[in-house]
């Protein structure tokens, strides 16, 4: 348990428990480590979801994700602390991992359920995979969560995502940006894509019912 603390920090991906961090140490060891962890919520196991609708389970036999307690703390143990304050956009640290992982525990700190654990979507197969950042129940809708992606992103996975999906919107926090925009997938579904802040994330349901309303 005392290796997967230290060496979890360093972790930039989804992760596999056999032979975690370049130890020699085998999956049921690993994961006895990370259940106990989880349970404790010090560190949390993202699952991720196959579904584009609810009810939205994770797929346990994938690889999960990490998601620590805090992001300062996550950073203080990564030794990474002065770089943060001269970006001006957090999107363009380690590829989106440190803004990503400060919108998901926002997520955690503002769900009503003490249990709620977010997850993200995966697509995997032999051709092709594609990964969408968060997932989000949302009345009867399961809301995919695009963090990663600036305004210049490609949005391929979140496409991949909607063309399945039963509603036509989804969401986009970005660096200080308020709206709404029509997108089209790669299968020409129209979409309309609701840009958030980073910050805004405590108030993502209020700011989902004011785009329905809108409409």
């Amino acid at each position: 348990m005392r290796y997967v603390i230290e060496a979890a920090p360093f972790v930039r991906d989804r992760i596999s428990f056999a032979g975690f961090g370049g130890s020699n140490y085998r999956s049921r060891e690993v994961g006895e480590a990370f259940r106990a962890l989880d349970m404790a919520k010090i560190i949390y196991l993202i699952y991720p979801t196959t579904q584009t609708q609810p009810p939205q389970l994770p797929d346990l036999s994938r690889k999960p994700r990490l998601q620590f307690l805090d992001t300062g703390l996550l950073n203080y143990a990564s030794e990474v602390q002065s770089e943060l304050l001269l970006l001006d956009d957090l999107n363009d640290f380690y590829r989106g991992f440190v803004v990503n992982h400060a919108v998901t525990q926002e997520l955690i700190a503002s769900a009503d359920n003490t249990f709620f654990k977010p997850q993200f979507w995966v697509r995997e197969n032999a051709n092709s995979s594609a990964e969408v950042n968060l997932t989000y129940k949302w009345r009867q809708f399961l809301v995919p969560i695009e963090v990663k992606s600036g305004a210049k992103g490609s949005l391929r996975s979140l496409h991949e995502f909607m063309d399945l999906a039963p509603q036509d919107f989804a969401v986009r926090f970005l660096h200080n940006r308020v709206g709404v925009e029509n997108i089209k997938t790669r299968n020409g579904k129209t979409v309309r894509l609701l840009n958030l802040p980073y910050f805004a994330v405590s108030q993502l349901e209020a700011y989902l019912a004011w785009m329905q309303e809108e409409v």
